[in-house]
């Protein structure tokens, strides 16, 4: 039969997300293009943890060997590259991409993952990933029983706080201003040892991303291994939205139990679509992708 698109599926976004549906969708004989501009939000990170039999290593090794064992089967090809639009064809959908390539495609997976949005506190990025961090289960043991801060204010404080008193005994809630916790709230989290400072932070005062103190506008310091923040984000890509794909509340696409998106033929995986930031997320909304998109074609086609 002959296809009037150059592949079966485009998947853009090549970190973990992408490349897990890759394979799946590679193991089912898929024509696949994997377009990736090569650069994970995860890239300032030293160590990938809380993934069976990958725990410790970097992102960077950890994406290399699985570009490798998915570029191993023959139908799935790779594009270095920014995708920056795409629209709606007679059979599918054609991607473009910034240095003027175009590719169509039967169906699309977007895995193209978030932006963080840093705060404007000096010191704040450069720390990103390496001792500001936002997940326990990431980085929680690295840090466990050290002098750890929580970066947030009002219900978000408190649920880091319930949260993070698993790995640490030591926490300090830093509001960054007027405290907006309840009353209530600020007295259960006071009842636990946790303190909470509402001066205005003026720096992270770090040695190469390794957090030691936060400095405040009024002079003053307060000395840390630590701090958990989770900053605003925005798509990464710009293009599912353009093609209808709705977004959640908190800006993330929404997509059903199949990372299905409510537009026919469209896919979502990874931090784009899903809350829980972890690579064994990704991988698995990953693969759950590809399965269902290829069963969605079986069927298609049957």
């Amino acid at each position: 039969m002959t296809n009037n698109y150059d592949f079966d599926v485009i998947i853009t976004g090549g970190s973990y997300a992408g490349l897990s549906a890759a394979m799946s969708l590679g193991r089912a004989l898929r024509n696949v293009l994997v377009i990736d501009s090569g650069k994970p939000c995860n890239r300032q990170t030293p160590h990938s943890h809380n993934f069976l039999t990958r725990d410790g290593q970097t992102p960077a090794g950890l994406s290399a060997l699985a570009k490798a064992q998915v570029a191993a089967y023959p139908t799935v090809r790779f594009y270095e590259g920014l995708a920056i639009s795409g629209s709606k064809t007679d059979s599918g959908f054609e991607i473009r991409t910034q240095a003027g390539a175009r590719f169509t495609a039967k169906k699309l997976v977007f895995a193209s993952g978030v932006r963080d949005i840093m705060p404007d506190i000096k010191g704040f990025a450069e720390c990103w990933g390496i001792t500001v961090i936002h997940c326990p289960y990431c980085h929680g043991y690295e840090v466990r029983q050290e002098r750890t801060g929580i970066l947030a204010n009002g219900d978000g404080a408190f649920e880091y706080a319930k949260l993070l008193s698993n790995w640490t005994k030591d926490l300090t809630i830093f509001t960054n201003g007027p405290s907006i916790l309840s009353a209530e709230q600020a007295e259960k989290i006071r009842s636990h040892q946790i303190n909470i400072v509402e001066t205005v932070i003026d720096s992270f005062e770090h040695d190469k991303g390794q957090l030691q103190q936060i400095r405040f506008r009024d002079g003053s310091a307060f000395p840390l291994k630590a701090i958990y923040a989770r900053p605003q984000f925005e798509q990464h890509s710009d293009i599912p939205v353009s093609l209808g794909c709705e977004l959640t509340e908190h800006g993330l696409l929404k997509v059903d139990a199949m990372q299905r998106t409510n537009i026919p033929g469209i896919y979502a995986c990874g931090d784009n679509a899903g809350a829980m930031r972890s690579v064994a997320n990704a991988v698995a909304t990953g693969s759950a992708a590809g399965a269902v998109l290829n069963r969605e074609m079986i069927d298609e086609a049957f």
